[in-house]
């Protein structure tokens, strides 16, 4: 209960930042996935985090935020199945992967895959936000991001859903000012945020990294 409490208290880039700054995940050693390691409950809290980000946006991001919440659920339920097999997001990936359930719509390697796009969205709209174009218009900066990282998985519903939200977005200085702690300037803000995008990129590669080297190891 205390962490939650003092989770509440930092703002949503704080958070993100110390989570990911003790967020260690462990490479497969050369062309092989043995040893490879994404802790569950810090990726999740980690996921958590975003969602809270994403609620500034506002209702554009409304199916996206359900879609994370659900995938975030069925993972903590699967982690809390077996808490200690279940520990490392690889493992679950491996087991239902050998067992031919991981293609499966509600399986917990779906769930994470899909969690891994979001966080790819929300590094993507940092990035168009901050460090591309600070002054870049919010619609063309969410726009751009879903082009890049989610819409080459989305269906025509989704993708028709999507258009009609993004004329929902707020401007860049709204959601800035909501991103920012009381009494912060938005320089800090910003060099927060590029903190956290400095932690977040490589993080994403090293993710993307075991995604392929379980997925080649599971085709051969």
């Amino acid at each position: 209960m205390k962490r939650s409490r003092d989770i509440e208290k930092r703002s949503e880039i704080n958070s993100a930042i110390e989570e990911l700054s003790v967020l260690v995940i462990v490479k497969p050693e050369e062309d092989h996935e043995a040893g490879a390691r994404i802790p569950t409950k810090p990726f999740l809290s980690l996921c958590y985090m975003v969602l809270q980000v994403l609620d500034k946006v506002g209702p554009t991001m409304a199916v996206l935020r359900q879609d994370i919440h659900q995938n975030i659920k069925r993972l903590e339920a699967i982690h809390e199945s077996n808490p200690l097999t279940n520990s490392n997001l690889v493992e679950i990936f491996k087991s239902e992967t050998s067992k031919g359930n991981g293609k499966k719509r509600v399986s917990g390697s779906k769930s994470f895959v899909w969690l891994t796009r979001s966080l790819d969205f929300t590094s993507a709209l940092l990035q168009a936000l901050l460090v591309k174009d600070p002054k870049k218009n919010m619609e063309q900066a969410v726009q751009e991001s879903y082009d890049a990282t989610l819409k080459p998985w989305h269906g025509w519903i989704a993708s028709a859903a999507y258009r009609v939200a993004i004329k929902l977005v707020p401007d860049t200085k709204t959601f800035m000012d909501l991103l920012r702690e009381k009494d912060e300037d938005c320089n800090t803000l910003m060099e927060k945020m590029e903190i956290l995008v400095s932690l977040l990129v490589p993080f994403l590669e090293d993710i993307h990294c075991i995604l392929v080297s379980l997925i080649l190891c599971f085709l051969t």
